[in-house]
């Protein structure tokens, strides 16, 4: 057994990179988050996908529309994989946690089921190089945790290799993303597709325990027993005429 929690999960993906696409029809999720992003972004905008799997449909996506995509996964396959489907983008083989760029290099980071994966120590300093990296008015785009916990799943996706998780609760990964200097712009609460699981965020009258419930109001987060979230936020840009910052 890996005692490297990155290497359990560089293993999981290695070996079960096409299972996972089919398990969560990789080519049509998160189509109203990558929607709303390409509303947000400006013209030909340089991007960082981290745990960017095969590129799709994230890095296809936004490559699409004419922005500049470069994807990170700690995955050898992952990565052959999204050169191949997503030719247009740049993809780079790399842990998260030993990724460093310039300052003000990016306009957007997109970070979606990934942050979790890494060891818990060191996801703050990771959201801290992630401020950094932003423009002022950078965006990003990243599923957390809501309750703490670690722990593997044996035999994920039925496929007979471990998958390992790791995240804090939603009051820490607010004080981290607030430490990066980043503002909190949306907020979305989706379900995993199990209702017979726990879940701390109820739901609306209208709708049925479990079918999730939508934000907009502050910091996201993603919930590992039934529910996660959206969360998009932006580096402050600077007020005219002033030395203080407004939400980009």
């Amino acid at each position: 057994m890996d005692t490297d929690p990155r290497e359990t999960v560089r293993r999981g993906y290695d070996a079960l990179s096409h299972r996972y696409d089919e398990a969560f029809g990789t080519d049509t999720k998160y189509g109203p988050w990558i929607a709303d992003l390409l509303d947000r972004l400006p013209e030909t905008a340089e991007v960082l996908g981290l745990g960017c799997g095969t590129g799709v449909p994230v890095a296809r996506d936004l490559a699409a529309a004419g922005h500049r995509v470069r994807g990170v996964d700690i995955s050898g396959v992952q990565i052959e994989r999204a050169r191949a489907l997503v030719p247009a983008a740049e993809f780079v083989r790399a842990g998260a946690a030993a990724l460093d760029l310039p300052e003000h290099a990016l306009d957007a980071v997109v970070c979606l089921y990934a942050l979790i994966h890494l060891p818990l120590a060191e996801q703050p300093a990771l959201l801290g190089r992630i401020g950094r990296w932003l423009r002022p008015g950078g965006l990003l785009l990243v599923t957390t945790g809501h309750r703490a916990w670690t722990g593997t799943d044996p035999d994920w996706l039925g496929g007979g290799v471990p998958m390992r998780w790791s995240h804090g609760d939603a009051a820490h990964y607010r004080e981290w993303i607030t430490a990066a200097g980043l503002v909190v712009q949306d907020e979305e609460f989706v379900p995993e597709g199990r209702s017979d699981t726990p879940c701390s965020a109820p739901a609306a009258p209208d709708r049925a325990p479990g079918a999730g419930v939508v934000h907009r109001t502050g910091p996201a987060w993603r919930n590992r027993w039934g529910r996660s979230t959206l969360e998009v936020g932006a580096v402050p840009r600077p007020t005219p005429g002033s030395g203080a910052h407004a939400a980009g």
